[in-house]
């Protein structure tokens, strides 16, 4: 009676093991496919971003658009190309539902509340080499 019950364990026990194991590989296969879709989905805004100046929908000359990354996307000066520079905007590219991340937010409001300085840095001069 015994011998039956320590088979019957041992067989759910590896049943069990194997069904854990195939579990587990399909759950990692499952994981790794979506972080490589994110992945792909995170370089496609990217390398998206760096192209809307070129969109039709760009409302600014692109040779005045200067591409930041981050904070935000784009500094517009608007008019610098033909030497009359009317405003400077800064720009940041979304798409679908996607909202403002909370640096970006901190942004738009310093920029909303005139808070935009002009710092000119003078750096002295390197000195001639000694010999």
């Amino acid at each position: 009676m015994t011998l039956p019950f320590i088979l019957l364990l041992l067989v759910g026990a590896i049943a069990i093991l194997l069904g854990f194991f195939l579990w587990k590989a399909r759950y990692t296969r499952m994981v790794r496919l979506d972080a490589v879709l994110r992945s792909q989905a995170v370089t496609a805004g990217k390398v998206y971003e760096q192209l809307v100046p070129l969109l039709p929908g760009f409302q600014f000359n692109p040779k005045d658009a200067r591409f930041l990354g981050s904070p935000v996307d784009f500094v517009v000066f608007d008019g610098l190309c033909t030497g009359d520079v009317k405003r400077v905007v800064f720009v940041e590219v979304k798409t679908g539902a996607s909202d403002l991340t909370p640096r970006e937010r901190r942004v738009r409001d310093a920029v909303r509340n005139a808070q935009v300085e002009w710092l000119e840095l003078r750096l002295p001069l390197p000195l001639p080499p000694t010999g």
